[in-house]
């Protein structure tokens, strides 16, 4: 065996406990085992793990132990007592996971056994999300690690309501709409996403803490006028009539007629001073009556077109009102993970 192939699992061993100098709370035979298991003494290694788990230790230090029994056995070909050092190891941390590219085949062998035979809900994934409850959904992902009855549920101290019960295996999802048991939104509050597979005597559950923020959904503003139609004015000025001017005209043409045949001497006629002037005050009121400012009439076009637009603007103003009405019975919830709870077996 070439010396890159001997010191492979010790190095993934390092790497996948994190073993560190410095961890006060680390239990001293643990530390010997693993000391053991980089020295290449996998029996000591074995003898020492297995007498620290007989102590009183911490998840961390015991999920470390049934490590070193994993990586030992399958180092020693005991492949069914490396799977089932495994078996324990994932029942205590399901999410854990080994890199195929780090790690002997044997051991990675060992491990993907055990993962057959154990039945554990892992890798649960939860992203935050913003939905309108009964609309939209949240997604719930995870992976069951062979065939069994799963059960997803949304608990919290405001109510609970069952997402989905049914046969999964492998990576499998589900949807949350948001809403409870009784059929209304969830209330702002604390709540856990739990997972729970079931097969035969087996069972394993996790549990996921969420955050849900329920806020009122916005309402439209009702409209005041319609984009790109202005109502017109209803009382317009009708155009300028020259009609009195032009009758004006034609009495000072016909009086300006009459005077120059009564210049004519050969006719007998009395002064044309009266006729001028009848015929210039004619031509003053004309022009007085053409320059005065005609006084505002209805339009009837305008109050047509006014009358239309006003009728669409309440038509749409009235489905706001009813949209408005829809909306005020719903709630807008802002789903995130609680990262400070985590995810609990």
């Amino acid at each position: 065996m070439n010396r890159r192939a001997l010191f492979a699992p010790t190095l993934a061993i390092a790497l996948t406990l994190g073993a560190s100098p410095g961890r006060a709370q680390e239990n001293a035979v643990v530390r010997q085992a693993v000391a053991a298991y980089d020295d290449l003494d996998r029996p000591e290694a074995i003898r020492l793990a297995t007498r620290a788990l007989r102590e009183r230790l911490s998840p961390t230090d015991r999920v470390r132990a049934y490590e070193v029994l994993g990586f030992s056995y399958a180092a020693l070909d005991s492949v069914r007592q490396a799977a089932a050092a495994f078996k324990q190891l994932l029942l205590l941390d399901a999410d854990r996971d080994l890199d195929p590219g780090r790690i002997s085949p044997k051991i990675t062998g060992a491990f993907t056994l055990a993962l057959g035979q154990v039945l554990v809900v892992r890798h649960v994934r939860v992203d935050s999300a913003s939905f309108i409850a009964g609309a939209g959904a949240l997604a719930i992902r995870f992976t069951i690690t062979h065939a069994a009855r799963v059960r997803t549920r949304i608990v919290g101290a405001l109510g609970e309501v069952t997402v989905d019960s049914s046969l999964a295996s492998g990576p499998d999802s589900v949807r949350w709409t948001g809403l409870l048991r009784d059929g209304r939104p969830a209330p702002s509050g604390a709540y856990r996403v739990i997972i729970e597979a079931s097969a035969g005597s087996d069972v394993y559950s996790r549990a996921l803490a969420l955050r849900v923020v329920a806020t009122a959904v916005d309402t439209l503003a009702h409209l005041t006028s319609l984009p790109g139609y202005d109502l017109l004015p209803e009382m317009t000025e009708p155009p300028r009539s020259w009609r009195p001017f032009g009758i004006a005209a034609l009495l000072t043409a016909g009086v300006a007629g009459v005077t120059l045949a009564l210049e004519n001497p050969k006719l007998a006629s009395p002064s044309p001073t009266p006729l001028l002037v009848v015929s210039g005050s004619a031509l003053l009121i004309g022009g007085l009556a053409v320059a005065r400012k005609p006084a505002a009439e209805p339009n009837t076009a305008n109050i047509r077109y006014n009358n239309l637009v006003k009728e669409q603007l309440a038509k749409q103003n009235a489905e706001i009102a009813r949209e408005n009405a829809r909306r005020r019975g719903e709630m807008r919830l802002s789903v995130r993970p609680d990262k400070s709870a985590g995810v609990r077996p």
